[in-house]
């Protein structure tokens, strides 16, 4: 008999407020082969009962199980061609429902200008695919040319190591995606239910653990590539363009000793029903984590011996931030430990944690369809023995691993072979104007390629150590400055699009991330913080969390028009995840919240080096509340002067008890004392 798994019936909630319905994923008593005309035929029983097959819907279902729209689409388009190839060729500005799904696969979504009013203007984002962030210098000066031919004259950079091109009109489209993919770059897979682009560290460290890293991110991203070539067929006529994959990736992607795969379908990973949701996967080495490595489907570790040399790997599973507002089922989640893999075996290790979601994976509803909710329902317990039947045999237990860092690899760095690469900060990931200008004379002159980073900044790579002072001048003239020159909160923000383009934002974000920075560092000047001193400030302007807002110190979520949820207790490492502090807190009052919480922070932590996250997280939420909601302002001289009022910590609580019956801190209640003290000994002297 065949072994199926679906979501077991007894949900297993981490919290109890959380319950998730329960969903039996695709079930069937016989493994499916799939063909080009989508009919479905039963392949030959297996005498191999302990083996778990890949399921599709089959034809006659025992229970018929409820699916969402979007499952329909996929199963009726042909492998993601039909309607789109129909929809491509009308006049019309705009495509179907179904095709708009369906081009999210291909690496766009249909937009509209949401700040007109009276009718919609309809165009396209692209977005590319670069496994670590890589970009070759031929592709850069495409997209260059292209966002000013056929975009909105700006470039974007992602929180995902991509470019994203915005206002590409649907005439132009196939040309532009002809253009990418003939300078050797993509968008398959960019968006769409399938794996998305695999993040690495974008350093070129001319080392064992990073290379090895980066050409595991480039395999993974292979292994898990469409095969069907509706990419091909849709924008090149079916004429190729790729490089020539390495064999053990061929090998496998077409092994199905386990039961992974579909037989003689042109997807033997995906199927007609691709996956549930988005799959998102990082790699890196320990102790950094640019890629945000706990926030992914599938995060990746290198594990080396004594001697640098890479061994394995360690797993994490079951990280994603999208939620809903004021549905409490839908959640951030981190990844947690699975177990390690020798080298040799990362392919098919990650190939059957994709199938498990493939198969598992909720396709009812798509709020719950992330793998996050199927490791929180099943536990972890139940989703590794599921994983391992697919994989073939026990996870190693997973490997102990130093604290994680936050690397942003901003300024002058030398990468190991004797060239050097250069970090730069892009606010917000936008590059327009000067800075785009520049940026193409400097990559074009000295034949450079470049690094997407996690964060939404750019490596310039391969420079030469007497190109050094030129670059850094002209770099400096468009406003592209050393890391020492730019603000310690803006280096570390970031922010989603939201509007005008984005469909799902309820408010700011890009827009207004450059003010409310300001303000913040207003604050921080107000209650004597030093202008070292920082926090993460991410904006995003919907739940979704394209910016990873959950991990922030300071996250604002999106909740009303010109309103935010506040968030906090994330840390600068990106290790814990933040909670809701606040709802409705409208952008004109951020201060109200923010003065408060700062100004404790500088009062309250235990150590210069106490981050604003661990001091949040120490205080608690209903602390912090009362902070907030008694604060009346700064007395008047206190951030002038920067007084400290407390020697040792036994002072400080015995005149904080006597201050809480004021309903006032301790700083304002010691204040008071020395004041009134002063006072009266000048009255004193005055009568004499």
């Amino acid at each position: 008999m065949t072994t199926s798994f679906g979501a077991s019936s007894a949900v297993i909630p981490t919290d109890s407020k959380i319950q998730i319905q329960s969903y039996n994923g695709l079930r069937s008593s016989y493994s499916l082969a799939l063909t080009r005309n989508l009919r479905v035929f039963p392949t030959p029983y297996s005498s191999r009962s302990s083996i778990v097959r890949a399921v599709s819907t089959p034809i006659k279902p025992q229970t018929e199980t409820k699916r969402s729209k979007v499952e329909i689409i996929k199963e009726q388009s042909n492998y993601i061609r039909y309607p789109l190839n129909e929809e491509l060729l009308t006049d019309a500005p705009n495509i179907n429902e179904s095709a708009t799904q369906l081009i999210k696969f291909h690496g766009s979504y249909q937009q509209y200008n949401r700040d007109e009013r009276g009718g919609r203007s309809y165009s396209f984002m692209l977005r590319t695919k670069n496994p670590c962030g890589k970009v070759s210098n031929q592709l850069y000066l495409t997209m260059d040319d292209l966002a000013d031919q056929f975009g909105i004259g700006t470039l974007r950079l992602t929180t995902r190591q991509t470019f994203q091109l915005h206002g590409v009109l649907k005439k132009d489209l196939k040309t532009v995606m002809g253009s990418i993919i003939r300078s050797m770059g993509s968008t398959l897979g960019a968006c769409g239910d399938l794996n998305r682009n695999v993040l690495a560290p974008a350093a070129p460290l001319v080392r064992k653990d990073y290379l090895f890293a980066q050409e595991t991110a480039e395999n993974i991203a292979a292994l898990l590539t469409p095969q069907s070539g509706f990419y091909y067929d849709m924008w090149v006529d079916g004429e190729k363009f790729m490089t020539a994959e390495s064999p053990e990736v061929v090998k496998a992607r077409n092994d199905n000793s386990h039961g992974t795969n579909f037989p003689d379908s042109p997807e033997p990973i995906y199927g007609t029903q691709f996956l549930p949701r988005k799959f998102k996967i990082a790699v890196t080495v320990p102790t950094d984590n640019s890629v945000d490595i706990l926030t992914n489907d599938i995060g990746v570790v290198v594990v080396s011996d004594e001697n640098a040399e890479p061994q394995g790997f360690n797993l994490y599973v079951g990280g994603g931030m999208g939620r809903t507002h004021r549905l409490e089922s839908t959640f951030p989640r981190l990844g947690e430990p699975l177990g390690y893999v020798p080298k040799e075996d990362i392919l098919y290790a990650v190939k059957a944690i994709v199938v498990t979601q493939r198969e598992n994976g909720r396709r009812d509803d798509r709020k719950y369809s992330r793998l996050k909710y199927l490791v929180h329902s099943w536990g972890i317990k139940k989703f590794r023995s599921a994983v391992e039947q697919y994989y073939g045999r026990k996870f190693e237990p997973f490997r102990e691993l130093p604290e994680w860092e936050f690397k942003s690899y901003l300024g002058w760095h030398e990468q190991g072979d004797g060239n050097l690469f250069c970090g730069l900060h892009v606010d917000s990931g936008r590059i327009a104007g000067k800075m785009k200008k520049t940026l193409r004379e400097i990559i074009e002159k000295y034949n450079l390629s470049m690094r997407i980073t996690p964060n939404q900044n750019i490596i310039l790579c391969d420079i030469r150590k007497a190109w050094k002072r030129p670059i850094t001048t002209t770099l400096a003239q468009a406003g592209l400055l050393l890391p020492r020159f730019v603000d310690p909160l803006n280096v570390t923000a970031m922010a989603c699009p939201a509007f005008p383009l984005c469909p799902l934002a309820i408010t700011e974000a890009e827009r207004g991330i450059p003010d409310i920075l300001k303000r913040i560092r207003a604050v921080f000047e107000k209650v004597g913080l030093k202008y070292n001193e920082s926090v993460v400030i991410r904006v995003t302007g919907c739940p979704n969390g394209c910016a990873r807002p959950y991990m922030a110190e300071l996250g604002l979520v999106g909740d009303g028009p010109n309103s935010y949820q506040i968030w906090l207790g994330g840390t600068p490492n990106q290790t814990s995840l933040a909670r809701t502090f606040m709802n409705k807190v409208k952008v004109q009052d951020l201060e109200k919240v923010v003065e408060p919480l700062l100004y404790n922070w500088k009062q309250k932590r235990l150590t210069k080096e106490e981050s604003f996250g661990d001091f949040s997280n120490r205080m608690g939420f209903e602390k912090l509340q009362e902070l907030v909601d008694k604060w009346d302002g700064l007395i008047k001289g206190t951030s002038r002067y920067n007084l400290k009022l407390f020697a040792d910590k036994e002072t400080y609580e015995a005149v904080e008890d006597l201050a809480k019956l004021q309903n006032k801190t301790a700083h304002q209640f010691a204040i008071e004392v020395i004041r009134n003290f002063v006072a009266s000994q000048q009255n004193g002297k005055s009568e004499s």
